[in-house]
């Protein structure tokens, strides 16, 4: 190992040694890349018990190590996911202010750096959250794998997944300005792509069939940029491909921060997160200092593409499985065309 790796990698233990949380009743971790820490519970939702953020909150979800800042967990622990099948009306969710429901964990596992939360809805879908440094150093990369273990088919459509969170930036939490951007004009699969709704609710269940409105003060299934300032923040719903018996579908998430608004734009580019939403205080929307927050998606077109960097040896083999259909599918429509 090289003098830097051995720097950084006593970088990370130091850093995630300051962030050290006793155990809840669940399992729960606080990981760091040096830049960025998350508090992942163990069924992949943020907000966990930790040490105060500079702000004061006793709570980790999202915080900007720099300044020390944190951007979740403020007044209300609102950050979460959920999965469904529109047909059955089954869901799975989790989020710590608004509910959870519908999924039972398989395993969880961290490291100062890593979390992997599996967990499964029912008999129909086993879901992977894997969160890990990504090549940027202001974004941690989140891999989503949502395997189909129902037996049978699901249909184009069929299946869901939202990931939605309520930006409480501080210092000035409770009164932020909120972008979102990436949304193409048309959305869904009739479209070419996987987004099937967004808006600024923060407050929203992570139950992606509950039916609620997306928006509190900002346009829904559109793009827009510093809305505020308000206590919102942000919503995204997606739509995915038919998935055969056994068949993965993986895609990946983007949670980080940045001293400015420039350097978010960039780290996002850097790793192709083309759809996005930033959260920043009411004091300087433009600059987005001290801290522009991050929460994106590897997104191309509102098409959600797969890890740039293969993590673990086994990920190609989802990657074909995930993405077989939605080739298909795109060679259909243009047949159509």
């Amino acid at each position: 190992m090289t003098m830097k790796l051995k720097g950084m990698a006593a970088a990370f233990v130091a850093a995630a040694s300051l962030f050290a949380v006793a155990a809840p009743s669940h399992a729960a971790a606080v990981i760091t890349n040096g830049t960025v820490t998350l508090g992942v519970n163990d069924l992949g939702q943020l907000n966990v018990p930790g040490p105060a953020s500079a702000g004061g909150t006793p709570y980790v979800g999202l915080r900007y190590n720099a300044t020390g800042f944190e951007s979740t967990a403020p007044g209300c622990l609102c950050e979460g996911w959920g999965v469904g099948l529109v047909s059955s009306g089954m869901s799975g969710y989790a989020n710590e202010a608004m509910g959870t429901a519908g999924l039972t964990l398989v395993s969880f596992a961290s490291t100062a750096t890593t979390a992997t939360s599996v967990t499964r809805v029912g008999s129909a879908l086993e879901i992977t959250h894997f969160y890990h440094p990504s090549t940027s150093s202001n974004l941690y990369q989140v891999d989503v794998s949502i395997k189909n273990i129902s037996g049978s088919a699901i249909a184009a459509g069929d299946l869901v997944y939202r990931r939605v969170m309520e930006w409480d930036v501080e210092p000035t939490p409770f009164d932020e300005f909120v972008t979102i951007s990436g949304v193409p004009a048309a959305l869904g699969l009739a479209a070419g792509n996987n987004i099937r709704g967004t808006g600024d609710n923060g407050f929203a269940s992570a139950n992606p069939l509950s039916g609620e409105s997306k928006t509190i003060s900002c346009a829904a299934d559109s793009n827009f940029t510093d809305c505020g300032p308000n206590d919102h923040g942000a919503l995204f719903d997606f739509v995915f491909e038919a998935l055969t018996d056994g068949a993965t579908r993986v895609f990946t998430t983007f949670y980080g921060a940045a001293g400015n608004e420039s350097d978010a734009i960039a780290a996002l580019g850097s790793v192709g997160a083309g759809l996005y939403s930033l959260g920043q205080t009411r004091t300087d929307p433009v600059g987005g200092t001290p801290t522009t927050f991050i929460f994106g998606f590897g997104s191309d077109g509102g098409v959600l593409t797969p890890p740039r960097a293969v993590p673990e040896p086994g990920s190609m083999a989802l990657l074909g499985l995930g993405f077989a259909g939605l080739a298909a599918f795109r060679r259909k429509q243009k047949r159509a065309a």
